[in-house]
């Protein structure tokens, strides 16, 4: 125990105010009791921070509503009423949440608007990168041309492209080809480009038989071989024919919707 006697407070100092004692041989300077004065506020141990306001409208977090959400909150329906803040990564643009790819839905139509390797076009990427939106674009604008006069047939090309590419499908899996019906899907639907152009150049020369008939051919054998250079992978090349001529029919087909033959 200190022999030191306890510290006593300076008889001339206003009351309420704290001492510390310095005892001798502690501090080195005097053998007699200094007394320090020590703050009596809070500035020498912390710094002020600042503290940011609170919003008026929101109190821990929670945004301040009227009568209709007191109510709401009394019955214990409360939670109708919370919003979810969405992080930044999940507001994604509209295309993006859908999975639509403008750039590659444009350079899959002109691989198939131009079916010709020379081009330099890699239309390996029709098949082996499927998409839905595509051939439906394609599809429906074919229905919109079909709608001259015919407007019953819409529903029944969507039909024919759903189910005939089922047909291909199967098809195809029987001859030995490994293909999927998404390829399919995609394939065929990309593929009714061609007689989309020519539904919209055959009014222009439906006077004359024999040049529309020509024009007809041409766009129905466009578009087949167009698909079925894309379905005929490696393992269906010695049997093409057998898959190239469902497909010629099946544009045939598609054809006979918008001419009504």
């Amino acid at each position: 125990m200190s022999n030191y006697p306890p510290p006593v407070g300076n008889p001339g100092s206003a009351p309420g105010q704290n001492y510390s004692a310095v005892y001798p041989g502690q501090s080195g300077q005097a053998d007699e009791f200094q007394f320090v004065q020590a703050p009596t506020g809070t500035e020498g141990y912390m710094e002020k921070q600042d503290i940011p306001p609170q919003s008026s409208s929101s109190v821990f977090g929670v945004t301040r509503r009227g009568a209709a959400s007191k109510f709401l909150d009394n019955k214990g329906f409360g939670w109708l009423l919370d919003e979810e803040d969405l992080d930044e990564e999940d507001q994604k643009p509209l295309l993006e949440e859908l999975d639509i790819d403008l750039k590659d839905i444009y350079y899959k139509l002109r691989c198939v608007l131009f079916p010709i390797p020379q081009l330099g076009f890699n239309r390996h990427v029709v098949r082996e990168s499927p998409d839905f939106w595509g051939p439906l674009v394609v599809i429906l604008l074919y229905s919109l041309v079909s709608l001259y006069g015919q407007f019953r047939v819409v529903s029944w090309i969507i039909t024919i492209w759903i189910f005939g590419s089922l047909l291909i499908f199967f098809l195809a899996r029987a001859l030995g080809g490994e293909v999927s019906y998404s390829q399919c899907l995609g394939v065929i639907g990309y593929s009714v480009l061609p007689l989309v152009i020519t539904a919209t150049i055959l009014p222009l020369f439906k006077a004359v038989h024999y040049v529309s008939m020509l024009i007809k051919f041409l766009g129905v054998l466009w578009a087949a071989y167009s698909a079925g250079s894309l379905l005929c992978v490696q393992e269906l090349q010695q049997k093409k024919p057998l898959l190239l001529y469902p497909v010629f029919l099946l544009y045939i087909y598609f054809l006979s919707l918008y001419t009504g033959a």
